[in-house]
């Protein structure tokens, strides 16, 4: 039996820049793992697969990405056997953290240690890239630049320590609906971008960016209100990921952080989270 830790992730930059002919869309975005994590326990599975999520309303077959993960692997190597695993959840369930992404990145890597590292990082990626847009960022391990549909990563340049404090109000919001309401023309232009270079905590502050934000606040303008929330306990920016609903606010030390994160618990039904950037 083996435990490891999922990262969730946020959006420190998205920019959509096109909509593709397969439906998928042509995006650019700056993507940081943060020290928000769920539980994912590995036990041998006697030749078959088993997903269990005790205390929370997901699937546990076909349904799942993990299991679709697992399944995955095995079909890729000599000898496929079976696994138990247990997911305990802590990020919330499509909320624009990649927790489904990430479980399934996890799912990959673990697999592949387990089985003694039959595949490569790359060939890993490739699997994940066929399963869901966010999960080969999370085999890929560092903070990143991704293009495409989030499958071309370039290591980003360092960036310092950040703080983070999340609302999430505790709905979940359909990434597809969300992309759907882009409204954006189908185009086969070539598109001509530059990444942004965030070298301090004040370059990414003042370029906090995310397109699909507009979109998702015309659903539901309480967003709108976390910003505000965030900023007036003394965030230097805040911004929403991904599709949302979840959203941040970025603290360039951790008293003030925890500082945010305590006052907003006290005074706020919604779900108030704190974590670092890995």
């Amino acid at each position: 039996m083996i435990t490891k830790a999922s990262p969730a992730k946020i959006n420190l930059y998205l920019r959509v820049l096109r909509k593709r002919k397969d439906g998928y869309h042509d995006l650019l975005s700056l993507m940081q793992r943060i020290s928000l994590f769920d539980e994912l326990t590995f036990s041998p599975g006697q030749g078959r697969i088993l997903v269990r999520c005790p205390g929370a309303a997901l699937p546990e077959d076909e349904g799942n990405i993990v299991y679709r993960a697992a399944a995955a692997f095995f079909s890729r190597i000599a000898s496929p056997s079976g696994v138990e695993i247990t997911i305990r959840k802590r990020i919330p369930v499509a909320a624009g953290l990649g927790g489904g992404s990430s479980n399934a990145a996890t799912t990959l890597m673990t697999l592949n240690e387990l089985s003694g590292s039959p595949l490569t990082r790359k060939a890993l990626m490739r699997i994940g890239a066929g399963l869901g847009a966010d999960i080969p960022f999370f085999i890929f391990e560092k903070t990143a630049w991704a293009s495409g549909i989030g499958n071309r990563l370039v290591e980003a340049p360092p960036l310092p320590p950040l703080w983070f404090v999340l609302i999430n109000p505790g709905f979940e919001i359909s990434t597809k609906m969300v992309y759907q309401k882009l409204n954006l023309g189908l185009t086969s232009a070539i598109i001509n971008y530059s990444i942004p270079r965030f070298y301090t905590a004040d370059d990414l502050i003042r370029g906090l960016t995310n397109d699909l934000e507009n979109v998702t606040v015309g659903l539901h303008p309480v967003i709108d209100h976390f910003k505000v929330l965030l900023m007036n306990n003394g965030a230097r920016g805040a911004l929403m990921s991904g599709s949302g609903p979840t959203v941040f606010g970025i603290f360039t030390d951790e008293e003030s952080a925890f500082a945010a994160e305590k006052n907003l618990k006290q005074k706020n039904r919604w779900s108030v989270l704190g974590a670092h950037s890995l």
